[in-house]
């Protein structure tokens, strides 16, 4: 059952193939951000433990999205977070680092585990630990071409790109081999949030999922 549930949530995160990182001051205007990524089409939600009480956020907003939609908990660090995310609602759990007990936490719930990895081996050390998905991070010090290279010889990851990813280089990520992007500032940006410029997040996060759609060779 816990396989399964995990598969199903990296299935809509690929399907989407955009998790947007909401990292921001104001705890207030998460739920509104939220809305606004899914008028635009991004279905995955990534709340970072660095948002003021970030795991009360997720279990308000979780029972709230429609069907298809998932939420998830970045920068998690260690266990004990992972389990009070998980028990908040949400459905992966995202790392900058690669920590092999959040992992099994998340596999014990039937949370999807993303951890965050750099080198070639860290990547494949994680993978064979039970990441569902493996984010690069930084990824702005690699660059797509590093995708490529890696699932050369190591086709069965699955990578996702967070750090750096803009509208300009997203379909060059999906092209190299990501299964989704991982998108922070390029996408809620904070200045808008502050402005209430909420539509301007929608149009957005439209655009990102439109560039990862005609990456793919799909039509909108």
């Amino acid at each position: 059952m816990g396989a399964r549930e995990r598969a199903e949530t990296v299935a809509r995160i690929e399907d989407c193939g955009v998790v947007a990182v909401i990292r921001l001051p104001d705890p207030s205007k998460v739920r509104a951000v939220a809305e606004a990524l899914a008028a635009g089409g991004v279905k995955a939600l990534e709340v970072t433990m660095t948002v003021p009480r970030a795991i009360e956020l997720i279990g308000e907003i979780a029972p709230t999205l429609p069907d298809g939609f998932v939420i998830g908990a970045g920068t998690v660090l260690d266990a004990d977070t992972a389990h009070a995310a998980i028990l908040a609602g949400a459905r992966f759990i995202v790392g900058p680092v690669f920590r092999p007990a959040v992992i099994g936490v998340c596999h014990r719930y039937g949370v999807a585990a993303i951890p965050g990895c750099f080198s070639p081996t860290e990547i494949l050390t994680a993978w064979e630990a039970g990441a569902d998905v493996v984010k690069v991070f930084p990824a702005t010090a690699l660059g797509p071409t590093f995708f490529k290279d890696v699932r050369g010889p190591l086709p069965q990851l699955k990578l996702m790109p967070t750090g750096g990813v803009s509208l300009d280089n997203a379909a060059d990520w999906i092209r190299a081999g990501a299964v989704a992007i991982g998108v922070g500032t390029a996408l809620v940006d904070a200045k808008l949030v502050a402005a209430g410029d909420f539509a301007a997040i929608s149009d957005r996060a439209a655009r990102f999922v439109e560039a990862v759609r005609a990456a793919r060779g799909k039509a909108s």
